[in-house]
């Protein structure tokens, strides 16, 4: 089957940080720019307006987490890059997980981890513990940890480094290729795809 013939591959791109000047963010954006044919990498923004989990309030109206939850649902694949506070992942990003775990739409979806640090070590393990607590699929061949000296750096220029770059580049067409022999899986859940 040519890459032509293909379904495209939809991965929701998710950072931990709240920052404006996220190097996980630009990280997750220059994967965007990176991607390899027949697959677009969307960044989910609105971390910041998830309420509070709380289960008494699951089935409440919550438009915020009703767009998490739609997005998780719709993508072949997750793509998470998170900086690490207190030797974890920040609230938001567990927050958001948390309101995750009580539905189906994470549960099996392939995931990959993006770090912009080597001294991130225990954020990256906590969250692909809890990855793995939800039925999440870690694709570790997906996963790289680079070196980003700066968070100033642009997700353009992230895309055009040199020692970078390639890194990213090949993780990402694990990740896919990772995706494609899942969808010939029998245990395969389909993306939910809005009309």
């Amino acid at each position: 089957m040519s890459s032509s013939d293909r379904a495209e591959i939809r991965v929701l791109a998710i950072s931990g940080s709240l920052r404006r000047a996220s190097s996980n963010t630009a990280l997750l954006r220059a994967a965007a720019l990176l991607a390899p044919p027949g697959t677009t990498i969307e960044l989910f923004e609105g971390l910041d307006e998830l309420p509070h989990f709380n289960p008494d309030r699951e089935h409440e109206a919550c438009p915020a987490l009703d767009r998490l939850r739609r997005a998780v649902a719709a993508c072949d694949g997750l793509l998470f890059s998170t900086p690490e506070y207190a030797h974890g992942v920040p609230g938001s990003l567990k927050n958001a997980l948390d309101w995750l775990v009580g539905g189906h739409e994470f549960t099996g979806k392939p995931v990959a981890v993006l770090n912009p640090s080597p001294h991130s070590t225990f954020a990256v393990a906590s969250l692909v513990e809890t990855v793995r607590t939800m039925s999440g699929r870690l694709v570790e061949a997906g996963s790289t940890t680079v070196a980003l000296r700066s968070s100033k750096l642009s997700p353009e220029a992230i895309a055009a480094h040199a020692d970078v770059a390639p890194a990213i580049r090949g993780a990402l067409g694990a990740f896919a290729r990772a995706i494609e022999a899942y969808r010939c899986d029998p245990n395969y859940l389909p993306p939910t795809r809005e009309p």
